[in-house]
């Protein structure tokens, strides 16, 4: 009989998290993290650069770059970009279901 060890973490829009705990929930390093946020690919919630929070969504969009380095061998720059485009395809996406769902459907 073998056990599976999971990891969760409960995210909701209230939590907070500094950026010690998000290199350690996103498997990117300091260094990484510090880089992504100076190029916009990942934002801070408040705080100078010493004491960054983030909002514990922001553990998402970390893993997201730690799997895209680590497929696609990508440095922190092509990291901010995939990010970017990352976050603009949801966007669309949401326009697009916002956009059908006021069109009327055939029943």
């Amino acid at each position: 009989m073998t056990s599976l060890l999971v990891e969760a973490v409960w995210l909701n829009d209230a939590d907070a998290c500094t950026l010690e705990e998000l290199a350690e929930y996103s498997g990117l390093s300091h260094a990484e993290l510090a880089e992504l946020v100076t190029l916009g690919a990942i934002e801070p919630d408040r705080g100078p650069a010493a004491a960054y929070v983030f909002r514990s969504q922001t553990i998402v969009v970390a893993r997201t770059a730690r799997r895209l380095r680590d497929d696609f061998e990508l440095d922190t720059q092509g990291l901010a970009v995939a990010l970017n485009l990352l976050q603009r395809i949801q966007a669309l996406e949401a326009r697009l279901a916002a956009a059908d769902a006021r069109l009327p459907h055939p029943v």
